[in-house]
């Protein structure tokens, strides 16, 4: 009997100190948009705080869209800034933000399985390589500027 205890409690201790590490990574100012109703592309933009330890970005997945990966802007040598799929994701060092914005690191969504309309929400799956999944629900906004 005293066995059985143990097993629950050490399973119990192992369960409760699991979630407080993935709350160690938040999600803030979360917001996604496409470029015209009919846009068979969109992009989700957000500030992701990390408060726990040395962390990895290294995926995201959403029923929103066919193909949906990290994308940041690199300089192609001529001045021209041109998309790129981060295969290897965003370190997030322990106490830092990663900013996700217009023009920068964001969340690219291609092949759009319904038109982003103002106000819907997007389910986006964002995948760390030690915090593990998070699931976070982004709102569509289309009216937002850029805050650059």
């Amino acid at each position: 009997m005293s066995f059985t205890f143990r097993s629950i409690a050490v399973a119990a201790a192992i369960a409760c100190a699991m979630p407080a590490f993935a709350q160690s990574i938040t999600v803030e100012d979360a917001y996604a948009r496409s470029a015209s109703p009919t846009a068979k592309t969109g992009a989700a933009f957000m500030q992701i705080v990390n408060d726990g330890e040395d962390d990895r970005l290294i995926g995201v997945a959403s029923p929103a869209a066919d193909v949906v990966q990290l994308h940041t802007h690199i300089e192609s040598g001529d001045g021209v800034m041109q998309m790129k799929h981060a295969e290897d994701g965003f370190d997030m060092p322990a106490g830092s933000t990663l900013s996700m914005e217009r023009g920068g690191k964001h969340v690219m969504l291609m092949g759009l399985t319904a038109p982003l309309a103002q106000g819907d929400l997007v389910p986006l799956t964002l995948s760390f390589e030690k915090a593990g999944d998070m699931t976070v629900d982004v709102a569509v906004d289309l009216e937002r500027m850029p805050s650059k």
